[in-house]
C-alpha cells in the first residue's frame, strides 16, 4: 500500500485536528493487529480491521476518499477497545487517530434523523447523573412490578427497533442507593489524602461500587474527597467524537478538584480513567486550562494501581471462590493495567482466580458502542458469555460498569445466573469478613 501523499487533491478532514499523519505513518500493515480486532474477529473483513481504518484514513488525508456512508461505516463499527495498540510491534497510537476521526465524522457528516435522535438521547441522559437519578424511581416501578418480567416472557419487547431492546436488556438491576460521603476519613494513621471519580452510570446505578472503593481505600489508610460537584468526565462523548462537550466537561472535572488538595484522583470505571488520563491532550489548545490538564491527568490512577502502590494494612478474610477476571479494554489497552486487580483478587485468601480465553478481545460493551451498534455488541457479548460458561466461576469480577452491564446481559441471554461484580467489591466483602451472597448486585 502507497503512502506517499498527494498533494493535488484536496484532504477529505478540515483543518481542527485531523488524525496525524505521524502517527498514521507508523503503520506498517504487518497484522498483528487483526487477531485481538473484535471486529475482524467476526467479519474477517480488511477495511473492519485497524490496519484497514488506518489506511482509509490515509486515503482521506490524501484526498483520495470521501466520508461518505460506506467510508463513515467502518469507523463506526469499531470499538475503540484500543486492543490493537496493545499488539501493535511499531507503537501506533490508535487510539488517537479513531477520537480524531470520529470527530471529524461528527462535524462534517450527517446522520439521518434517526439515528441523531438516538444518539442524542444517549449523550443527554448518560452524561447526566442528575437525569440518571431521575429514572431511578420509573426503573425500579418497571422491575420491582413485575412488568419488566412479564414483558421479557412474553416476546413483546422483540416487537422494539433493536436499539431501543438494546438499551431493555441492558438494564441493570437496581439496588438501595448508597452516598459517598463528601469526605471519609482514614481509618487509623492517614497515610494520603485522594480524590474520587465517581462517575455518571457508576454513581446512580452501581453506587455499591463507589462505597465500596471508599470503605475499602479508607480502611487502608486514605482520606477520600468526593468532590460533590463533579459533573461527567466527558467519557462517553470524546470516545464518540463530540469533542467540543466533552472539553466543557472536562474543565469542569478539573475545576471540581482542584481544590481538594488531593494526592492522587481514583478512578473506578475503566472507560472514565482512560479519559481523564489524557486530559492532557485533550485540553492542549486551551491556554487556561492545558498545564492544569496535564497535571491533573498525572494524579489520575485506576483503584487497583492506588492500592497495589501500598502496603496492606487491613486484615483479608477468606473467601471461598472461584472468580473469573474479565480485562475491561480501557483498563487492559488503554491505561495498561493489567497485573494490578489480578493481584489485589489473588491476595483474598480462598479467592481462585480463573482467566477467561480471548482475555484480549472486547466484551461489546465499549461506551455506547452496545448501544449504537447492538448487533455487533450482542454477538461479541454471547461470544464472552460463552468462553466464561465452561469455567464453571461462581462470581466474574471487571473493572468498568459498561462490561458488568454487557456481560450480565449476555449471560442471561446463555440461560446463566453467573452475578458479575467490581473486583473492589470482592476485595470490601473480604476486609469486612462478608460472603459474596451479601455483594448488593
Amino acid at each position: 500500500m502507497s503512502t506517499t501523499t498527494n498533494t493535488s487533491r484536496k484532504s477529505a478532514f478540515d483543518t481542527h485536528h485531523p488524525p496525524s499523519n505521524e502517527i498514521i505513518e507508523k503503520c506498517v500493515h504487518c497484522g498483528f493487529c487483526l487477531p485481538v480486532c473484535p471486529t475482524y474477529v467476526l467479519w474477517g473483513q480488511e477495511m473492519d480491521s485497524p490496519r484497514g481504518r488506518i489506511y482509509l484514513m490515509k486515503l482521506a488525508t490524501d484526498g483520495g476518499a470521501e466520508m461518505n456512508p460506506k467510508w463513515v461505516s467502518h469507523f463506526d463499527s469499531c470499538l475503540g477497545c484500543m486492543a490493537c495498540m496493545t499488539a501493535c510491534p511499531s507503537g501506533v497510537d490508535y487510539g488517537k487517530l479513531i477520537e480524531a476521526t470520529r470527530a471529524q465524522i461528527e462535524r462534517n457528516t450527517p446522520r439521518s434523523r434517526v439515528e441523531k435522535f438516538h444518539r442524542r438521547f444517549v449523550f443527554e441522559i448518560f452524561t447526566r447523573p442528575d437525569r440518571l437519578r431521575k429514572l431511578r424511581l420509573p426503573l425500579l416501578a418497571y422491575q420491582r412490578s413485575g412488568l419488566q418480567a412479564v414483558l421479557r416472557a412474553s416476546g413483546l419487547l422483540k416487537l422494539l427497533p433493536k436499539k431501543m431492546q438494546a438499551l431493555e436488556s441492558l438494564m441493570p438491576k437496581l439496588v438501595k442507593s448508597e452516598s459517598v460521603a463528601e469526605v471519609t476519613p482514614a481509618v487509623g494513621t492517614k497515610r494520603c489524602r485522594v480524590g474520587l471519580l465517581l462517575g455518571c452510570v457508576q454513581r446512580e446505578f452501581f453506587p455499591q461500587v463507589n462505597a465500596a472503593t471508599a470503605r475499602v481505600l479508607a480502611a487502608e489508610g486514605c482520606e477520600v474527597v468526593a468532590p460533590p460537584a463533579q459533573p461527567c468526565c466527558g467519557a462517553l462523548l470524546v470516545h464518540a467524537g463530540e469533542e467540543m462537550a466533552a472539553i466543557e466537561l472536562a474543565k469542569k472535572t478539573i475545576d471540581a478538584f482542584e481544590s481538594a488538595n488531593v494526592d492522587a484522583i481514583v478512578t473506578n470505571a475503566a472507560g472514565c480513567g482512560s479519559n481523564v488520563k489524557e486530559y492532557g491532550h485533550l485540553l492542549r489548545d486551551d491556554p487556561d486550562y492545558a498545564d492544569r490538564a496535564k497535571i491533573f491527568a498525572s494524579k489520575c490512577k485506576d483503584i487497583s494501581e492506588v492500592l497495589a502502590g501500598i502496603e496492606p494494612r487491613t486484615q483479608r478474610h477468606p473467601l471461598n471462590l472461584r472468580v473469573a477476571y474479565h480485562d475491561a479494554c480501557h483498563l487492559q489497552h488503554a491505561q495498561g493495567v493489567r497485573s494490578q486487580p489480578r493481584a489485589l483478587l489473588s491476595a483474598i485468601p480462598g479467592l481462585e482466580l480463573a482467566e477467561i480465553p480471548e482475555s484480549a478481545i472486547c466484551c461489546g460493551s465499549a461506551g455506547i458502542y452496545n448501544l449504537v451498534e447492538p448487533e455487533a455488541a450482542k454477538e461479541l457479548g454471547d461470544r464472552k458469555a460463552q468462553l466464561i460458561a465452561p469455567l464453571k466461576t461462581g462470581v466474574v469480577a471487571t473493572g468498568n460498569p459498561g462490561c458488568i452491564l454487557q456481560i450480565q446481559s449476555s449471560l442471561a441471554r446463555q440461560g446463566q445466573k453467573t452475578p458479575v461484580v467490581h473486583f473492589i467489591q470482592l476485595l470490601d466483602a473480604s476486609l469486612r469478613g462478608k460472603s459474596i451472597e451479601s455483594l448488593p448486585r
